[in-house]
């Protein structure tokens, strides 16, 4: 995917990092995003929620996508579109059927399993996109930076 966008139709791009399906990497990804999310306005806990939703959507990928395989590519851009921070990650991997990923009951209690639930939790939108023409699977973030700026107040 050399360097195609995935374009925010109307936002400006602030963010693109094509890295590896490394666990080790996934500090490199953080970093970027708390430093975005602070720049665009994000209070400490929209940052924090920005940080961890992207954290556990790449460990979904790693462990999901490319079942533990660390040569796989793994795309993030974030976009500033308004109000609102606008984060894609995408996979190159099998595509899966979106309607099959679900949080599972948080009544069964048990460890694991609970990353698209804290996502969509923290998120203001978590949309899994229809599988992109040449492969590969698209997830779509969004966080509404100036909600988030009245509800720390």
């Amino acid at each position: 995917m050399a360097d195609e966008t995935l374009l925010e139709p109307g936002g400006d791009r602030l963010v693109r990092l094509a890295f590896p399906s490394e666990p080790a990497r996934l500090r490199q990804v953080r970093d970027a995003v708390r430093r975005t999310a602070e720049r665009s306005g994000c209070s400490a806990d929209g940052v924090e929620d920005t940080v961890i939703a992207v954290d556990e959507a790449c460990q979904n990928v790693i462990r999901h996508a490319y079942h533990g395989a660390a040569d796989g590519e793994i795309v993030l851009e974030i976009y500033r579109k308004g109000d609102t921070l606008v984060i894609y990650l995408r996979d190159f991997a099998e595509a899966v059927d979106k309607d099959k990923i679900s949080p599972r009951d948080l009544d069964d209690l048990r460890p694991g399993g609970l990353g698209t639930h804290f996502m969509r939790e923290v998120m203001d939108e978590v949309k899994f996109m229809p599988p992109p023409a040449d492969g590969g699977n698209l997830l779509r973030m969004v966080k509404r930076i100036a909600k988030d700026a009245e509800n720390a107040t």
